[in-house]
C-alpha cells in the first residue's frame, strides 16, 4: 500500500524497517540521496520518508517537508549525548518522531507505519462506515481493503478475492442495508486519498493522477466529479474529510 523512501547507511537500520512494515503492507526504498527520495514521491505512494540525520540530511529534509508536509519525515540515527542541539532542531523542523539507532530496532517498523500518511488517511476517515452504513463483517474487511489499495484502480473481484468470497456474494453483502455499492466505495477512498496528496505544494494534478494509476488527470477529475462534485484542482482546498461529506450528499450511487 505504499512505500517508505529511507537514506541510511546500515543495513541493520533498513532490514528492521522492512520487517516491521511488511505487515503494513509497505515496503522500504533504500535511497542515497533526497533526489532519489524526490524522484519516488513523484512516481509512488509515499507512506513516509526516514533519513539519518547525523549525515547531514536535516537541511534538505525540511525543503522536503515544506513540499509535502502531508507526508511524515522521520529520523534515524546513532545519537550521541553531545547531540541535544541536533535532537533539538530536528523537534523545531516538525520531524514525526526520533528512532534512535541500535536501540529502536524493534519497533521502528511498527513505529513509522502508525504514524505513516496511510494512518492520517485512515484517521480522517474513521466514521466513514458508521455514515457508509457499513455494519457486517464482511462490509469492514472490504472497506479496510479498499483503503489498503487506494493506489491501484481496485476491482470488485480483486478485494473479493482477498476477502475469500465470491464477486457476487460481496457486490449483494457490501451494499445491503443502505449501503453504497462497493464501486462506488472505491471510487470514494481514491479520490480522498487525490485529496489528501493534493494538500502537498509539491504534487500537481498530474503526478497525484500517476501516483494512484488512474489513466490520465482528465480521468481523475472526472471521477473526482462523480464523487465529490468538484474538479480534481478543488481536491487540495476540500480535503478527505471533504471528500466524504460531499460523497454522502446524494453520490453514493453508481449509474453501472
Amino acid at each position: 500500500m505504499g512505500v517508505v523512501p529511507v537514506i541510511h547507511r546500515s543495513q541493520a537500520v533498513r532490514a528492521a524497517l522492512r520487517r516491521g512494515l511488511r505487515p503494513h503492507r509497505s515496503r522500504v526504498a533504500s535511497c542515497r540521496t533526497m533526489v532519489q527520495v524526490g524522484r519516488i514521491l513523484q512516481k509512488e505512494l509515499v507512506q513516509a520518508v526516514v533519513v539519518d540525520v547525523r549525515a547531514g540530511l536535516l537541511p534538505s529534509a525540511k525543503e522536503l517537508m515544506a513540499l509535502y508536509p502531508r507526508i511524515p519525515v522521520f529520523a534515524y540515527s546513532a545519537f550521541r549525548p553531545d547531540d541535544g542541539r541536533l535532537l533539538a532542531a530536528c523537534n523545531a523542523a516538525g520531524l514525526r518522531g526520533i528512532l534512535v539507532d541500535g536501540i529502536d530496532e524493534s519497533i521502528a517498523g511498527e513505529f513509522v507505519a502508525r504514524r505513516s500518511a496511510a494512518s492520517e488517511r485512515k484517521a480522517l476517515l474513521a466514521d466513514a462506515p458508521r455514515r457508509l452504513r457499513l455494519t457486517e463483517p464482511v462490509q469492514i474487511r472490504a472497506w479496510e481493503e479498499v483503503l489498503d489499495g487506494v493506489e491501484t484502480p481496485l476491482r470488485t473481484a480483486e478485494v473479493a478475492a482477498a476477502l475469500h468470497v465470491s464477486r457476487e456474494h460481496l457486490s449483494r453483502e457490501f451494499a445491503a442495508g443502505g449501503a453504497p455499492n462497493l464501486k462506488r466505495v472505491i471510487d470514494l477512498a481514491r479520490i480522498a486519498c487525490a485529496a489528501h496528496l493534493m494538500g502537498n505544494p509539491g504534487y500537481t494534478v498530474t503526478v497525484v493522477a500517476g501516483i494512484l494509476r488512474f489513466s490520465s488527470p482528465g480521468h481523475l477529475s472526472s471521477c473526482a466529479r462523480r464523487v465529490a462534485g468538484l474538479s480534481a484542482l478543488g481536491l487540495a482546498a476540500t480535503g478527505s474529510r471533504g471528500v466524504l461529506e460531499r460523497f454522502l450528499r446524494g453520490r453514493t450511487r453508481s449509474r453501472l
